[in-house]
């Protein structure tokens, strides 16, 4: 089943979350990730609100945890640490 990647981000530094992100997309895609949503207009309607929001689709769970744990991701996010407050969760979907 595929599955989405969900990541709720509050940036607190831009340069070093740039290079996050400027390496974060290869990684996602060499794992068969497709971003569906990245950074667009948002209605926050519960919870705490995060002005960044991204969501990619895997092929499946397992896709997606691998691209997490792979070392091209770990380097993308060595530059997000310290530079964002983040949530991310992996998600099957119904489909």
């Amino acid at each position: 089943m595929p599955a989405l990647w969900i990541a709720h981000v509050t940036v607190t530094d831009e340069d070093a979350y740039g290079k996050y992100a400027k390496l974060a997309g290869p990684a996602i895609a060499k794992h068969g990730g497709a971003f569906i949503a990245r950074g667009g207009r948002y209605v926050q309607l519960e919870g705490r609100d995060r002005p960044r929001n991204v969501v990619a689709k895997f092929p499946s769970v397992e896709a997606a945890e691998a691209c997490y744990h792979s070392p091209e991701y770990q380097e993308a996010l060595g530059h997000a640490r310290g530079a964002s407050e983040r949530e991310l969760l992996i998600v099957e979907t119904t489909e």
